[in-house]
């Protein structure tokens, strides 16, 4: 059988080096976009222009409707979704707790945590011959991110527990669960907490002394859904140089 992969929230950073490292593995790669629909072809553009295969999909995985209608579409062109990465996140400005809204918390709630728990159901839910899950987490669900991102952290420690339970759900069906905690990662999502040269700024504060790549991370969410890994499920594989 092909492998065929959903990789939520690719048109950019930790998504879209997934995406293009998994299309040049012989993956089909359903590369999920939320708005930014000229970066995702170019994500695809860059799988297909290297012989591989992929197409664009416009959905928010916050909303169930649109999770079952990307899934029935990807089935209708390759058949079951074999592999899953729920990558999709955001951030907002950081600051103490005090100062985040409901608003914002419910947002990145949403767009962390229902989205994987979602996009998790409607693959289990498809799956016959089994498959792999990989989440991204962070770094954050161990440090909390005291005065900076709580509301992020909370989120990413949410999707630690969800990681783990769902892995022992689902262990006896063929289908594993696992996940990568990046921290201090080279990508776009820190100018969105609004310091773009936050990795910078902390790498003097980092053991291995620099910050990360998006390709570094994408490496260990390949193996994570290879069949290198096998006998591996519940476990969590943490990138941040030593912290």
């Amino acid at each position: 059988m092909g492998k065929v992969v959903i990789v939520t929230g690719a048109s950019r950073g930790i998504g879209a080096a997934t995406a293009k490292l998994l299309g040049s593995s012989d993956y089909k790669v359903c590369v999920n976009y939320l708005s930014d629909k000229n970066a995702a072809d170019s994500v695809c553009a860059s799988i297909t222009d290297n012989g591989g295969v992929a197409f664009a999909h416009k959905a928010d995985v916050s909303d169930e409707a649109q999770v079952l209608e990307m899934f029935e579409y990807v089935r209708e062109q390759w058949g079951e979704v074999t592999h899953l990465v729920n990558n999709v996140g955001v951030l907002f400005t950081k600051t103490e707790l005090i100062n985040v809204s409901a608003e914002c918390f419910t947002k990145v709630l949403n767009t962390n945590v229902l989205s994987a728990f979602l996009c998790s159901k409607a693959f289990v839910k498809q799956s016959v011959a089994g498959g792999v899950i990989v989440n991204v987490s962070s770094i954050a669900s161990r440090t909390g991110a005291p005065f900076e991102y709580v509301d992020y952290a909370t989120s990413k420690g949410a999707m630690d527990s969800f990681t783990k339970g769902l892995s022992l759900e689902l262990a006896a069906k063929n289908i594993r669960v696992n996940s990568v905690r990046p921290g201090f990662i080279k990508t776009d999502i820190h100018a969105d907490g609004g310091e773009p040269g936050r990795v910078e700024r902390l790498s003097s504060q980092i053991p291995m002394q620099r910050g990360g790549t998006a390709d570094e991370v994408a490496q260990a969410i390949a193996w994570l859904l290879s069949p290198q890994s096998s006998y591996v499920t519940g476990s969590f594989i943490d990138l941040a140089g030593g912290k």
